[in-house]
């Protein structure tokens, strides 16, 4: 057998119209399959992803006076995209890489956009060398800062106008008052919080196995941080009363009908203490870290504390806390002669 004859045949099919029709309805009733059996949370993480990349293109239209569509999604706005979300956002180069994918699904799946693959190669090129600067990576971790109520009115007062500023307000100040994890916060159901003559009384619902908890909000002295306020006026001006406490609110300032995904929750709290120009990055166990810290301060009882915190009784987290909060109560080199 010749050389020649051992090659496969690589000339392109060629199908009749009716073929074609039923590849194409193959491949419509596949994606609809992948998008069926898709976890929730990956599409929630999705559609936070395209919240980002709208926000992404709202600020590149501030600065260049022509905000282009959406659905633009080329090799130049995703590599924007990427250093946008380093420089600006300050996001871990794991998260940007999430973003890159949930960008491209959204883009082909929602919009009818097919990326093109030259786009996410140099995404990924210019993400590439941020997974090798440890500071890069090391963002997101390590202990939460503990917010203070002293920060909580920086937030305040920074606070931008619009539906969308009194949901923010609402959601970082709900949750420092129930010290509420992300995930506890993005649960909470508007129907769950009720109010009465001393202030909330708030369901927080089980999250990845916990157990819920009804907690007590009481009214703030401050009517710019006061919690209930807070949540009574978003609650009013969304006109939510059932369903989820906190949704997301698009460009035009439509609401979602779902739940905010925790780490629109975090993301939430970390672009409220960016824009009011705080020292520390905040995360979203910074509220939970803060609550429990000025509590303790303020003199309340452990117990008490951690009936609203969920903590358990010999928590290492929580007992680290009480620490850093009596650090300074009678310390130790106080008054000794010095």
């Amino acid at each position: 057998m010749t050389e020649l004859a051992r090659q496969p045949d690589v000339t392109p099919a060629v199908y009749d119209a009716a073929t074609l029709a039923v590849l194409a309805a193959m491949e419509e009733a596949a994606e609809k399959h992948l998008d069926a059996i898709r976890p929730h949370n990956t599409k929630r993480g999705y559609a936070n992803d395209w919240a980002l990349w709208e926000e992404f293109h709202d600020w590149l239209g501030e600065r260049t006076g022509q905000r282009i569509a959406s659905t633009h999604v080329t090799k130049g706005t995703l590599v924007g995209f990427v250093v946008w979300l380093d420089t600006i956002k300050l996001a871990a180069p794991n998260s940007i890489d999430r973003r890159i994918t949930g960008v491209t699904v959204t883009a082909r799946n929602e919009h009818g956009v097919e990326v093109p693959k030259a786009a996410t190669v140099a995404a990924r090129q210019a993400l590439k060398p941020l997974k090798h600067d440890p500071e890069r990576m090391a963002r997101g971790r390590g202990k939460a800062a503990a917010v203070t109520p002293e920060q909580l009115r920086q937030m305040a007062a920074a606070v931008p106008a619009g539906l969308a500023g009194l949901r923010d307000r609402a959601l970082w100040l709900l949750a420092f008052a129930i010290a509420g994890r992300s995930a506890e916060v993005a649960a909470l159901r508007a129907d769950g919080i009720t109010i009465g003559s001393k202030g909330l009384t708030v369901d927080v619902p089980a999250v990845k196995g916990r157990p819920p908890r009804n907690v007590a909000v009481a009214y703030g002295k401050n009517p710019d941080t006061c919690p209930v306020r807070a949540w009574l006026t978003w609650k009013a001006a969304a006109g939510v009363e059932t369903g989820p406490a906190f949704v997301a609110i698009d460009t035009w300032g439509n609401l979602g009908t779902g739940h905010l995904s925790p780490e629109a929750v975090r993301e939430i709290i970390a672009r409220n203490a960016e824009r009011a120009g705080l020292a520390v990055r905040l995360t979203g166990h910074s509220m939970r870290a803060g609550f429990i810290t000025a509590s303790r301060v303020a003199g309340k009882r452990e117990e008490k504390i951690r009936a609203q915190s969920g903590h358990a009784a010999n928590s290492p987290a929580f007992w680290g806390y009480i620490r850093e909060a009596d650090k300074w109560t009678d310390a130790a080199s106080e008054d000794i002669g010095l």
